[in-house]
């Protein structure tokens, strides 16, 4: 996709009133391509955790981006240093689509998405106040980036029972996890590439395997080939850290006509 001046544009779309909290939501942040706004469940849970969405109303031929958006894109942020008694913020993706546009290969959603995000209370038995600066790109055949602040009090109204149905709708659309029949298994690869063995029931003409480069890797689209009767996908590395991380893990999602499960994979 072909980007406007990033950061001239969103600073532009960044000026004027700051959407006001409106019940457990805020109030709809309109731009070109769509709107967005941050939907909460209110309560708490027993972990001190408020479960809510990043709400993204795209309209017809407009796109956003998964998590790992390919070499040109924006993937959805949130920055939530403004709020109170908020210490993290932790948004998951549901099973994305992959696209080529002409100028690039990238992985997001052409339909409406309401995008899970986990705030974590930094004292569970105190009030929160979420002030959250986003910033996601849309698309249709040029991308502009979206860049707003929106705020929530969640317990305003902590009992409103469409939003809880909302967030629990989007937590429903959420890949469940990876296991034996229906997961990856790397394969020996090189320095290079990344190859993976994929398991999954249903057709296997349907399976598609996502990657999300993190902590300075970049990979490039999967190939898929057959090996000894097995699925594989070859994932060329385009960029890597000069040293490989030790913690964690890269994030994946695999698709099928039979759901999706994601997890995560040894940095290579």
């Amino acid at each position: 996709m072909r980007y406007l001046n990033i950061l001239a544009l969103g600073a532009v779309i960044g000026l004027g009133a700051v959407p006001q909290a409106v019940a457990s939501s805020s109030a709809w942040y309109s731009s070109e391509g769509g709107k967005v706004r941050l939907v909460t469940s209110g309560k708490p849970d027993e972990a001190g955790k408020i479960h809510g969405v990043l709400d993204i109303a795209l309209k017809p031929g407009w796109k956003t981006y998964w998590r790992d958006p390919g070499d040109s894109g924006v993937p959805p942020q949130l920055d939530i240093s403004a709020s109170t008694n908020i210490a993290d913020a932790r948004l998951s993706f549901p099973p994305p689509q992959r696209h080529d546009d002409g100028y690039g290969k990238w992985s997001g959603y052409d339909r409406p998405v309401s995008l899970p995000v986990t705030f974590t209370l930094s004292s569970p038995d105190q009030p929160a106040t979420i002030n959250a600066n986003v910033f996601l790109g849309v698309c249709e055949t040029i991308c502009i980036p979206v860049q707003t602040r929106l705020s929530v009090n969640p317990a305003s109204d902590p009992d409103n029972a469409t939003d809880a149905a909302l967030v629990k709708t989007a937590l429903a659309t959420l890949p469940s996890p990876a296991r034996p029949d229906f997961g990856v298994r790397v394969l020996p690869g090189d320095h290079e590439t990344l190859v993976v063995e994929a398991h999954s029931p249903g057709d296997p003409d349907s399976v598609d395997f996502f990657i999300a480069g993190e902590r300075d890797y970049m990979f490039g689209a999967p190939a898929r080939s057959e090996r000894n009767g097995k699925l594989v996908f070859t994932v060329p590395i385009l960029d890597r850290p000069s040293a490989t991380p030790t913690d964690g893990g890269l994030y994946f999602t695999l698709t099928s006509t039979e759901g999706a499960v994601d997890g995560q994979l040894p940095f290579p």
